[in-house]
């Protein structure tokens, strides 16, 4: 018997059923026999079994109960019913919670029987086939992510290291001495060292398990806006935050949330506006944070607002890693959280956030 021999348990109270059933294909196929469903339990217990052949009509308990009561514990036989009456309701109950492939009427004709025997197992190879490949690409993409997490990891270690001789060079009254070149490698440092806070930021947020910790807003959104207002000190904030409840919530995904919006807040900026503002106000609840984060930048086109969140969507005046928006909104994602955009030309952005809180 080769490699490929499909294995088929047929169950059937009737004796001479089984008889027939494997006179008519023993030599094509591996066949196991039951006389009820413990037997066929039992068998499927030791054996594993491809395709289900089961009759409707068995005492103590019919074919489409044997099959749902199966479905957990042994999903991947490919199921066929035998019915010698017509039980319409049964049937269509059957096919409309996938319990089985088809069914056949009986008396069964060979050819019919064997074409759907052969039918049932490329189903049931099929189903297999996707699974492995599943999980073969999960894997491939498991092992994707932590090379670039790698990669971007040890890239960033000689990068602070030139970002920190370019501001020895402007303590010491360098950085003016070679014409542009210095205000270049400051340049391109900064935005390589972007692009990789975005995809480190990127992995930790698919892998970090959440753990939900006591935040102070006024701390975290004080500290965020000190990190990030080094890039356009003509920028001003404005902030109001309520928060005489306390708020629990995953750190580490809220903090990768609001400094995204506030670094783009403050890069997005127009360059001729002589009065820069950002405004950010929280208001926590019971219940949730709403989180609002406005600025009179350059704004975002209409034909640009569904697209903003998608992976590396970049309009013609976005000049970052097309990763931001998209954290943001996995980042939310993953916590339960939800955010709105609106946006004009004139008057700027507005991002709101709603988180709840999970104290």
């Amino acid at each position: 018997m080769n490699a490929t021999t499909i294995r088929v348990l047929y169950i059937d109270d009737e004796e001479n059923n089984l008889h027939a059933f494997k006179a008519s294909f023993r030599r094509q196929y591996e066949i196991y026999t039951a006389l009820s469903a413990d037997e066929g339990l039992k068998i499927l217990e030791n054996v594993a079994v491809q395709v289900i052949i089961a009759d409707q009509k068995m005492p103590n308990i019919t074919g489409v109960e044997f099959f749902k009561s199966i479905k957990s514990t042994f999903p991947d036989p490919t199921r066929i019913l035998l019915t010698g009456y017509t039980d319409i309701e049964a049937l269509a109950d059957a096919i409309n919670h996938g319990d089985i492939y088809r069914y056949i009427t009986k008396p069964w004709n060979d050819l019919e029987l064997h074409n759907s025997i052969k039918n049932a197992y490329d189903a049931y190879k099929s189903k297999i086939d996707l699974r492995n490949k599943v999980a073969e690409l999960e894997k491939t993409n498991d092992e994707l992510n932590r090379f670039i997490y790698s990669i971007s990891h040890e890239l960033r270690a000689p990068l602070v290291s030139t970002m920190g001789i370019v501001n020895l060079v402007k303590m010491e009254g360098l950085f003016n001495s070679s014409g542009e070149y210095w205000g270049l490698i400051e340049t391109c440092s900064n935005r390589l060292d972007y692009y990789i806070q975005k995809t480190l930021q990127y992995y930790k947020n698919n892998k970090t398990i959440s753990e939900h910790t006591e935040i102070d807003f006024r701390k975290l959104v004080a500290d965020l806006i000190e990190l990030y207002a080094y890039t356009d000190k003509d920028t001003k904030f404005q902030v109001s935050i309520i928060q005489d409840e306390q708020f629990y919530g995953d750190a580490f995904r809220i903090e990768v949330i609001l400094g995204n919006l506030i670094s783009n807040a403050i890069k997005y900026q127009k360059e001729t506006e002589p009065n820069k503002i950002v405004n950010i106000s929280v208001e926590v609840q019971p219940t949730q944070v709403h989180i609002a984060i406005n600025d009179n930048g350059m704004g975002i086109l209409n034909e640009h607002l569904e697209k903003i969140f998608l992976q590396f969507f970049k309009s013609k005046i976005n000049h970052g890693s097309g990763l931001g928006l998209f954290i943001v909104k996995e980042a939310l994602n993953k916590i339960n959280g939800k955010i709105t955009v609106s946006s004009n030309a004139i008057e700027g952005t507005t991002f709101k956030i709603t988180i709840p809180n999970v104290k």
